[in-house]
């Protein structure tokens, strides 16, 4: 994992993003607050930790002294949003809320004007690799025209099936955060050089639309 957190960071990575899955909230079983720990230690990037787990209110404090400089949890997995969104501050992390492709955006309420970033699913969570899911971007137009009507400095992020054909798509549609796992963590080439293929072809398609 150092290596991979090397090149990401020599690669011009502006954060690094860390799923975290429980096997019960989601099917798969992944990286825990010692994983988080390890990969504090590795880099100076910021550390945006997606907890994908039933009761995340319970490990909240455990991330946040792991490392975690940001935590997204699910507006599926918490009984009161507002609660949660005072607990993740509490921590002393930056807040965000990942909401899946089946929940409709009036489930957060107005707790999004409390947040940090928005994280919507674009594919359903679980596991890597999946294809993007193209009914999801209207909620990102949603969402972008909710923060813009509101003059809140809240990001929305896209996870889920990125790379150099979705994100710029994306993109248009109001996302200002793009997290890509399998297209940029390839065998057939360099981090860096997938990174580089995400940016060029955002700022490709923003060219065309301008």
């Amino acid at each position: 994992m150092g290596e991979q957190i090397a090149e990401a960071e020599s690669g011009g990575a502006d954060w690094l993003h860390v799923d975290v899955m429980d096997g019960s909230f989601v099917p798969n079983i992944s990286f825990g607050q010692d994983m988080v720990a390890a990969a504090r230690r590795s880099t100076h990037l910021p550390l945006d930790v997606h907890l994908m787990i039933v009761e995340p209110l319970r490990h909240l404090e455990s991330f946040a002294r792991a490392g975690a400089t940001r935590i997204s949890l699910h507006v599926e997995a918490v009984d009161s949003l507002s609660l949660a969104i005072q607990a993740v501050r509490k921590s002393g992390c930056q807040c965000g809320v990942a909401i899946n492709p089946g929940t409709p955006v009036e489930a957060l309420g107005k707790a999004s004007d409390d947040l940090d970033y928005v994280l919507v699913m674009t594919v359903n969570p679980g596991f890597g690799g999946q294809e993007f899911m193209p009914e999801t971007l209207p909620k990102v137009r949603h969402l972008r025209e909710k923060i813009a009507g509101s003059g809140d400095d809240v990001s929305i992020g896209v996870d889920g099936g990125m790379n150099a054909d979705t994100a710029p798509v994306a993109v248009a549609a109001g996302a200002d955060l793009i997290v890509a796992g399998s297209s940029v963590f390839r065998d057939d080439q360099p981090v860096a050089v997938g990174i580089d293929q995400l940016r060029r072809a955002i700022v490709l398609e923003a060219g065309r639309d301008a």
